[in-house]
């Protein structure tokens, strides 16, 4: 595979989810945080939105990020200088390019989206921007109109094309067959940029990778439209353990910046959620903690601390014996095989009532009730 570039867009398409708004504070904080653990681009918000985000974008700008800050724009010249507005010099231009899409904005003219794609490309150039383009709806697209849309990009002054899964109906094959075409064409890089809705976000930015894309959009926790985007912490670990490419990124602290954007966004992770979730480094079943217990690698693809995570060993119905064992071992407490077992039952039993985990303690307090006094040290 190719170097990669993270081109995060938590505070623009992440910030699109519905429900979700964040104000000036959480805006700022997040960008720091970004680029705190070495992010190398942000897709800072959308300039024409108006006054609030314009406001945002700009204290943004005004604090000198390592990272390259992108404002994203319709072609429309009026979205640029809004951008420009906002001290950025770096801007991203989406333009619809499937059928569905051009009928319903622009009457089916396509010929309406080429030339507003050029004019606002040479307004952007001609006033000192760098420009990426993005093709919305790549993945419905004519190829040989998606393909003449990038060409037309390339020769009016863009220098990147966002291939755009606008509403995630690609799989991982064709995600790679569509965008090694448009590698192989141009002569600037593609960027690719996928959607969740059959879960495949993830797996579809790393074929768009391995295919050539040599940037990848993302957003913390996968937040976003509809069933969210390709998530950073999933890109950047798999990218980091599956296909040996380090990004540089400060990993001990994704969790912390989930917790960040979870706040912010008013969205809970799931406890299922890959990397960032609860559950991550969490072991319940018998079978799985003895495994952790021997060797932490029978059971974790990665140690939990190189995402800022802890391993948790969790008492409840599909606990074992060896558990149970050596939590009461930690408390100085040494219970005999059929105590053990009588113990383990009651932990089922209660963990079946509550509908949940038993704490350190309720465990301790089950073999008080039992009354194994005699066992404790």
């Amino acid at each position: 595979m190719n170097q990669v570039i993270i081109n995060d867009t938590t505070l623009r398409d992440g910030e699109q989810a519905a429900g979700v708004a964040f104000n000036f504070e959480e805006k700022v904080a997040i960008a720091k945080f970004l680029d705190s653990i070495g992010v190398p681009e942000i897709e800072v918000g959308i300039p024409a939105m108006g006054e609030e985000e314009t406001f945002a974008i700009t204290a943004i700008s005004n604090l000198n990020l390592q990272a390259k800050l992108l404002g994203w724009n319709r072609a429309v010249i009026s979205d640029i200088q809004a951008s420009i507005a906002c001290g950025l010099n770096r801007v991203h231009i989406a333009i619809p390019i499937s059928g569905i899409q051009i009928t319903a904005k622009f009457h089916g003219q396509w010929r309406v989206t080429l030339q507003k794609l050029r004019d606002s490309i040479h307004f952007a150039v001609d006033n000192g921007l760098w420009v990426a383009v993005g093709g919305e709806d790549s993945s419905r697209a004519d190829e040989n109109f998606l393909l003449e849309v990038a060409l037309s990009a390339q020769e009016w002054g863009a220098s990147r094309f966002r291939f755009c899964d606008t509403v995630g109906i690609l799989d991982p094959f064709s995600t790679y067959t569509k965008v090694k075409r448009l590698v192989t064409a141009l002569s600037i890089p593609v960027e690719i940029h996928t959607h969740n809705d059959f879960g495949l976000a993830t797996a579809n930015a790393l074929s768009g990778i391995k295919a050539g894309a040599s940037s990848v959009n993302t957003t913390v926790n996968g937040l976003g439209e509809r069933a969210g985007n390709a998530a950073l912490e999933e890109v950047v670990m798999a990218l980091k353990r599956i296909h040996n490419i380090d990004l540089g990124l400060e990993t001990p602290r994704l969790l912390e910046l989930s917790r960040l954007v979870a706040s912010a966004s008013c969205c809970d992770v799931p406890p299922w959620k890959a990397i960032v979730g609860a559950n991550t480094f969490a072991h319940e079943s018998g079978i799985h903690a003895h495994g952790v217990l021997q060797n932490p690698s029978t059971y974790e693809p990665f140690a939990p601390e190189e995402v800022g995570w802890e391993r948790s060993l969790v008492l409840g119905k599909h606990s074992g014996r060896h558990l149970v064992s050596n939590l009461l071992e930690q408390h100085g407490i040494v219970l005999n095989s059929e105590e053990t077992q009588s113990v383990l039952d009651a932990v089922r039993h209660e963990s079946v009532q509550k509908k949940r985990s038993l704490t350190t303690q309720e465990l301790l307090n089950l073999v008080q009730k039992h009354k194994y006094s005699h066992a404790i040290r």
